[in-house]
Formats: structure tokens, sequence, C-alpha cells
């Protein structure tokens, strides 16, 4: 990246201070510097020639990035999610903004530099804890209040569900993603569960607090956003049923009582429900009235804003070009239709 200030980087490379964020770039532009990678991949170009594919990325957002020529000794230096030094240029290509990778390599960045190249949510982490915290509080069963209690008062727990992405790359996958994902399905159950008086509101309110908690030990996010080794071979939805089955138990031994029978089989059954079909990694289909609610607000806040992310991002200018579409969307199976045409 051209001008400002630069300061000494890992392996002998300097870093911009006054680095240009990808949502500032335009086509055309040169580059030089450090970036997230994700979902690095090879390909096979129509001549058969290897090629790079990945994400890039910085606290502005993500774009495509490809390498056209590539070799294999190359490749395998790369972390599949991490942090590179990039060379290159970026391209307009389809409506969207690319970035044809000439240099890469592996770098490890400092926890300052990672502010700068992981994105994180716009909104104040504390305050959106207050008001999940201001919603638990409307919970009127004593046993529904006590469990929760047991979960706000595991000051490890509360501390990484605040900082934690909600996913690696489809949706909230961003720093106090994860809160911010589970203050917004508070926020959809509090106003529908009136509509619907014979639902078990106390049950929708803490199957969506504890539906992804699970996340904090599914997800890394001090080096990039991947998966853990729990992550990967447990997975966030059983984990968050073994921690719910753990909570219990404390919650026995610290209060002395039992939940009413029957309630933490509904709960676990909710957490491992909330994807709703084994395709999509649900252990059981949602099999109650409130697992039904849960699985369809979390779906409706995921998808809703994996759609505005991709058609109309807060930084219009990260994705589209002057096109009507984006690409296609695989987890939404279509591309999307990027005007609102009420606007002015």
């Amino acid at each position: 990246m051209e001008g400002g200030e630069r300061t000494p980087y890992a392996g002998g490379m300097t870093i911009d201070t006054s680095r240009r964020m990808l949502s500032e770039m335009s086509p055309s532009e040169r580059l030089d510097g450090a970036f997230s990678i994700a979902n690095a991949q090879m390909g096979t170009t129509v001549k058969g020639k290897p090629y790079l594919r990945c994400l890039l990325g910085d606290a502005s957002g993500q774009t495509a990035g490809r390498m056209w020529s590539i070799d294999e000794a190359t490749f395998r230096r790369l972390p599949t999610d991490g942090f590179v030094w990039v060379e290159g240029e970026t391209q307009a290509y389809q409506g969207e903004l690319q970035i044809v990778i000439h240099r890469i390599n592996p770098i490890d960045p400092t926890p300052e530099q990672l502010r700068e190249l992981l994105p994180a949510s716009t909104r104040d982490p504390k305050e959106m804890f207050n008001e999940v915290l201001a919603i638990l509080g409307t919970l009127e069963h004593p046993a529904m209040k006590a469990l929760a209690e047991i979960y706000l008062s595991d000051e490890h727990l509360m501390d990484a569900f605040r900082v934690a992405p909600a996913a690696v790359r489809l949706h909230h996958a961003y720093l106090g993603g994860l809160l911010e994902h589970t203050l917004t399905l508070l926020q959809i159950a509090d106003r529908v569960c009136p509509l619907y008086p014979k639902i078990s509101r106390d049950i929708v309110l803490m199957g969506l607090f504890l539906h992804d908690l699970g996340k904090t030990r599914e997800l890394f996010y001090d080096r990039g956003f991947g998966y853990s080794d729990r992550g990967e071979l447990i997975g966030h939805l059983v984990e968050g049923a073994i921690m719910l089955h753990d909570k219990n138990q404390q919650f026995m031994h610290d209060k002395g009582v039992r939940l009413p029978a029957g309630t933490l089989t509904v709960l676990q059954h909710i957490i491992i429900s909330h994807h709703e079909r084994p395709e999509y990694g649900a252990c059981k289909p949602p099999s109650s009235p409130e697992a039904v609610l849960v699985s369809l607000i979390d779906n409706l806040d995921a998808k809703t804003i994996m759609a505005m992310s991709a058609a109309r991002p807060d930084r219009e200018h990260e994705v589209s070009l002057g096109g009507n579409f984006t690409e296609k969307n695989w987890a939404l199976g279509t591309k999307l239709y990027r005007p609102d045409p009420l606007a002015d």
C-alpha cells in the first residue's frame, strides 16, 4: 500500500500504519500489506494450471483473492485460515472487487495488528450485554432465573460470549458477533412470544440464550476465525448440551434444588435441534413448540443478515461496483438483488 509511515513487521517485512482498508479500495490499486486469509484452496484453470482461491480480509470486510500462478510448496506454507502478507493489485470482476495476488507469505501478527485485520461488531459489547441482562431479567419462573444466574456468574464464559464471533464466515462473522446475534434473537422472541399465548416464553428465552454458547469453545478467534479441535470433533450443538448438563449439576449443588422434571431435557433438545435438519448439523428435528420457534427465530436472523451483508453491506463500496446482483451466495442458494427500489 502506498504512502504512510512504515514500521518493522515479522519476517523483515513492514506494515503501513496508515493502511487503506479494503472498504476504501477501488479497482486497479496496488497493495502491499497484511491481511487475514480464509478458505484457502487450490483450483485448476481451464488450461490445467494450479491457482489459489481464497478470501482476503481486514477489519473492514472480506473480498475474493486469486493467485493465478502458484506451486504446491507455496500453497502448503499458507494457512487455510490465518494471516498473510500480500503484494498484488485490486481488480473489478463481475461487479465485484477482487485481489490479484502476485506474492503471498504467512505471517504472525501482533495483538495490536489483529485489530486492523479482524472485523468486529460496530456495537458496544457492554451495551449489548446489558440489554441481554435486561431481557433475561424478565424471566418469570424461579428455576429459569436461577439457571440464568449460574451461566451469568461464569466470568470466563461470559468474557468469551462477549468477544466470540457467531460463525467463521456465514453470519455475524466478527468479534462480538455471537453476542449481537443472541441479543437480536432475544429481542425478536420478546416481541413474538406474546402472539402465541400457549408458548413457554421462559423456555424460548433460555433456549435462545443457550443455543449457541457452545461456539465459545467450538471456534477460535485469536488468529483469525476457525474451528478448534473440539469444534471439529464435537461441535457447538453437542458442546452446548454438555455445558448445560454441567451447569445443571452446579445448579443442584449451589441452589440445593432440581430443575422441574423434563426442563433439562427440553432445553438440551432445543440446543441440539436448532439447526432444524441433519444436513444442517441438527442432531434431532425440533420436536416441541418452543424448539420449533427457537429454530425459526435463529434461522430468520442468520439468513437475513447473510442476505443483507451480501447485497447491502454497511460499506457498499466494499462489494458493489455497480452490478445489480451479487455473485451466487452458496449458503442461500441464489444470487441476491442489491437495489432497494423504494430507496431515494
